[in-house]
């Protein structure tokens, strides 16, 4: 996760964090695929609210259902 100061925006590579800041109404700037394969997703964050919200996400169950679903494809993809 990356904090701008300049232009007060939110950046993070984790989709489930993009995807619960999204769902809370935060407006996403960017959105891209890095050439190394990573996820680039930039919120417009003029009160710093972004940053309290993602670690918010960490103790919601969006995490637990983010992390059920990433086990549940490992138990898949192992098959």
């Amino acid at each position: 996760m990356t904090v701008s100061s300049t232009n007060k925006t939110f950046v993070t590579s984790d989709i489930a964090i993009a995807a619960y800041l999204q769902t809370h109404g935060f407006k996403l700037v960017d959105c891209k695929r890095l050439t190394d394969g990573r996820f680039y997703f930039e919120f417009d964050d003029p009160t710093d609210a972004c940053r309290q919200k993602s670690v918010e996400f960490l103790s919601s169950e969006c995490c637990q259902f983010d992390n059920n679903v990433r086990n549940l494809k490992k138990i898949l993809y192992k098959s």
